[in-house]
């Protein structure tokens, strides 16, 4: 879902990121309203509310959100989704070493050379340009904040989520009053930019409930490297696609992250097979 998200945002190209932005805030607060009443979820929501500590994590892992859409969405309509691409293939590898950083999860040594590759690629490209990938690298730390966050916080996916994005609200209809621009409003709109704009709420909120959800049951490291299929999707559409240009500093780059995502998830694949045969032993 996340792979495919750009060819979403490229159909509002003609808005400002930060309108964009307020139309997912607005959009995902009502989907996932709905939602947490269907699902009988509402005690929840009303119990972390109860909960300071609950609501000022959550406070800071909406506001790391925020800033990772907004980021997305003006790297994506400014073509540099290449670059968006290689910031969500990071960021699995930042998830394994915050697992070794703040979970104490013990890394193997191929886990350890997948870390170290994806290092060297991000390294090539900053002495290639001689400046930091920054497009690549707040979208990674971001999002692997926040998952950080969302793992430690002990509310389920969708109540967090539904507070998350209702902190985030009156900023956002404050926007839409005060600086909004012709195309949000909806009474002169055409119904299809309407239903286009609604759809943010939905294009938001599916795939960060899946993640959410597997940050709450899988290892964190583990729930990294389910990540590189969407930015492999990103990269695909980048290049044949929206025909970015790939450098040859990029494609060393991409290379090596490559290069240290099929290691792990050797390892990965390795330590699984060789479990089960301990079970079945």
């Amino acid at each position: 879902m996340w792979g495919v998200a750009p060819l979403y945002f490229k159909l509002l190209q003609a808005m400002p990121a930060r309108e964009i932005l307020m139309h997912r805030i607005v959009w995902s607060a009502v989907v996932l309203v709905i939602l947490v009443v269907m699902s009988g979820k509402l005690p929840q929501v009303k119990s972390a509310l109860r909960n300071a500590k609950v609501m000022a994590i959550l406070l800071l892992s909406g506001i790391l959100l925020a800033a990772n859409w907004l980021l997305f969405i003006w790297a994506i309509n400014s073509d540099h989704l290449l670059d968006a691409s290689l910031g969500y293939y990071i960021n699995p590898l930042l998830n394994v070493l915050f697992g070794r950083l703040f979970f104490q999860e013990k890394l193997r040594r191929m886990q350890q050379i997948a870390v170290a590759l994806a290092f060297i690629g991000v390294t090539i490209l900053i002495i290639s340009f001689g400046q930091l990938p920054w497009i690549a690298l707040a979208l990674a730390l971001t999002f692997a904040f926040y998952g950080l966050l969302r793992k430690k916080v002990a509310v389920d996916s969708l109540p967090g989520l539904l507070l998350e994005t209702l902190m985030m609200l009156p900023f956002a209809v404050f926007y839409w009053v005060y600086f909004s621009s012709e195309l949000s409003n909806l009474s002169t709109n055409e119904w299809s930019l309407n239903m286009t704009l609604i759809s943010a709420g939905i294009v938001t909120t599916a795939p960060l409930l899946c993640f959410t959800a597997a940050a709450r049951r899988l290892r964190y490291s583990t729930l990294g490297f389910f990540q590189y299929l969407g930015p492999s999707i990103m990269f695909v559409m980048a290049v044949w696609v929206f025909h970015e240009p790939l450098d040859k500093a990029r494609l060393i780059t991409f290379v090596f992250v490559w290069l240290a995502l099929f290691v792990f998830s050797y390892d990965s694949y390795h330590t699984y097979r060789k479990g089960k045969q301990v079970v079945k032993d």
